[in-house]
């Protein structure tokens, strides 16, 4: 059987494979998240600030248990943590008051990245879970969130962006990169996986003027906490809920759409939505930076 398997832009070869059986073997008190851990020490799996990759590593694990590669533990659900809600319990949600006028009544806009476990943070998980019609529990990996609030502190929308999607033929068409170029360097890429316009706020041309507004200045923002640039942001829009035109009007790409599977359709039999793609490249040379791992 082939063993070999590319993850993360690593080529796991059967030298690999035997490492990890042994070290399943030889600790069998270990749960996967250890195991995990373990892989991305010895193997120095880590992103570009420095944190260990272990969703990337569980994410390996799993895919070789799965072709019956390796064994591993039961998963420890005693031990398992539970899932914390994006807010605390504590959290008192301020009130959604309307807001009907023009854009330039509200002006100037303030657009804060919240800090870890503050008040503004709580504010955009309670939002997206409330409001964003596919919810929103917690991010895993990069990302980053916005909020956005009016000349009068008052809150009008908030953001999030995280892990591009794996694979896209449309955007890999686009961009030019191939298998294992796309491997290397997705971690320059982002996806705008939730925006969102509080339903109390009515005001015209105010979403396409908060995208260019957070395009214009994404990349720092990457580089401030991730020590890496993004040089491409995408996102899928559901074009049977969505028509895509905040994100028209603030000059994004439209390549296409999604053929109605998911990342889970492994024997092609899932139907899910289909969802127009839109990218937006942030720096000029997006495909050199892209396809050769420039900064």
């Amino acid at each position: 059987m082939d063993t070999s398997l590319i993850c993360q832009g690593r080529d796991i070869d059967t030298a690999q494979i035997d490492w990890l059986r042994s070290v399943i073997s030889d600790h069998p008190q270990w749960s996967r998240h250890r195991i995990t851990q373990h892989i991305c020490s010895q193997w120095n799996w880590r992103t570009h600030a420095g944190r260990l990759k272990t969703m990337a590593a569980r994410s390996l694990i799993v895919k070789l248990e799965q072709r019956g590669v390796i064994g591993l533990p039961p998963i420890q659900v005693n031990n398992r943590r539970s899932v914390r809600a994006p807010f605390p319990k504590e959290f008192v949600p301020p009130d959604c008051i309307a807001i009907e006028c023009a854009l330039s009544c509200l002006m100037p806009l303030t657009i804060r990245i919240p800090l870890h476990r503050s008040y503004e943070e709580a504010c955009v998980g309670y939002y997206l879970t409330r409001y964003h019609y596919l919810g929103f529990n917690r991010t895993v990996g990069e990302s980053l969130k916005f909020l956005v609030s009016d000349r009068y502190g008052r809150h009008v929308a908030c953001l999030l962006f995280g892990s591009a999607a794996w694979k896209v033929a449309s955007r890999d068409s686009f961009i030019g990169w191939d298998m294992e170029t796309r491997q290397k360097h997705i971690n320059f890429t982002t996806n705008n996986s939730r925006f969102l316009i509080l339903p109390s706020v009515r005001v015209p041309h105010l979403a396409s003027h908060i995208l260019a507004a957070v395009m214009r200045r994404i990349r720092k923002d990457w580089i401030d906490k991730y020590a890496h640039p993004v040089h491409l942001v995408e996102t899928f829009v559901q074009s049977n809920r969505f028509a895509g035109t905040c994100y028209k009007a603030a000059n994004w790409i439209f390549l296409g759409q999604t053929k109605g599977r998911s990342r889970q359709d492994r024997n092609r039999t899932l139907c899910v939505p289909v969802k127009d793609i839109y990218v937006y490249p942030v720096t000029r040379n997006f495909r050199e930076a892209l396809c050769r791992g420039a900064s």
